[in-house]
């Protein structure tokens, strides 16, 4: 998958800045793409060439004009094209299951204190999540089906960051278990 797909993908039917297109990356996409700012404008600007967006300069008093994206008919054949290719499973490549890996190397508690910071991360990804989704719950017999499916992919993201939290409580536990009886 490339950026350029998940910016296709989150552009959808409506015109947005390059700055709201990264706020929607920042609040809806980001248990499964990260981008940075910069990644996202490099990225338009690539996507306009390819003529797969269309921008619209909107004059403002006072400030630099705003430019609004919205995907092509090209665009779209793009996306459709790509949503059709087979998909593989992404390798993860998780820095705290690496060091987790090698916790035999530290007193416990220094590794405790690495997932009990990990754990708070993701307890604040989760509740975040949640109130995303009650937000689409409040509204969920008006949702339309491209809202649908965003809400389907929150829905993942919600079990992604509980899976975390889960699996910190284990492991947390299970090094607490190896001080306890490495002290006695």
């Amino acid at each position: 998958m490339a950026l350029s797909h998940t910016i296709l993908a989150t552009l959808g039917d409506k015109a947005l800045s390059g700055y709201d297109l990264w706020k929607e990356f920042a609040e809806c996409t980001t248990h499964y793409w990260k981008a940075s700012q910069q990644q996202v404008y490099r990225e338009l600007s690539k996507l306009e060439t390819q003529a797969a967006i269309a921008v619209e300069v909107v004059p403002q008093d006072g400030r630099p004009d705003k430019k609004l994206y919205s995907i092509t008919p090209e665009g779209k054949e793009m996306l459709i094209q790509w949503i059709a290719e087979a998909s593989e499973p992404t390798a993860i490549r998780e820095e705290v299951l690496v060091k987790v890996l090698a916790a035999n190397l530290v007193e416990p508690e220094v590794i405790i204190a690495e997932l009990k910071r990990r754990q708070q991360i993701h307890s604040q990804n989760l509740a975040a999540c949640k109130e995303m989704e009650q937000e689409f719950l409040a509204r969920e017999s008006e949702l339309s089906l491209k809202e649908k499916c965003k809400y389907l992919t929150l829905r993942r993201g919600i079990r992604y960051e509980a899976e975390w939290v889960g699996w910190c409580e284990e492991a947390i536990a299970f090094f607490q278990e190896q001080n306890s009886q490495s002290s006695n």
